[in-house]
């Protein structure tokens, strides 16, 4: 099935594949709970308010895990494999975006708090920054398909 999808198609089913991911791996850092959310960089003050019960932690995961996977459903819906949600033009141009500038962050940081970056700062930019490549190389092959 995949063999048959043109160019278009295929960058924004992995671009999916790449939200879905991460939205299950949100979802397991709720289940692996503080020890996730401080290796998956959360930060400790989320791992602390995991560790005390607080529900802050997890609806705000959960937010996030919710968002990925509407992300994903956008890419999917893009290489024309689900139906269309709304807006899916704007959508998938401003998912595009949002990947793309979460990755370029790191270069301000570097500028103005080079203090700041560390391993997760270097390795989550660069993941996201590859989602966004996904997204927008997608987005702009199935443009014509997706109006």
């Amino acid at each position: 099935m995949f063999a048959s999808l043109d160019l278009g198609q295929k960058l924004l089913v992995i671009g999916g594949i790449l939200s879905l991911l991460a939205s299950l791996l949100h979802i397991g850092v709720i289940i692996g709970g503080p020890d996730w959310y401080r290796f998956f960089g959360a930060g400790e003050d989320m791992a602390n308010m995991a560790e005390k019960g607080s529900l802050y932690p997890t609806l705000i995961t959960i937010g996030i895990a919710s968002i990925l996977a509407i992300w994903a459903w956008f890419a999917f819906a893009g290489a024309r494999l689900l139906w269309k949600p709304p807006l899916l033009r704007t959508g998938l141009v401003v998912i595009s975006a949002v990947y793309l500038a979460r990755g370029l962050v790191l270069l301000p940081m570097l500028l103005f708090v080079p203090e700041k970056i560390n391993n997760f700062a270097i390795w989550s930019s660069l993941i996201v920054m590859i989602y966004g490549l996904f997204y927008g190389a997608g987005t702009w092959k199935a443009w014509p398909a997706l109006s």
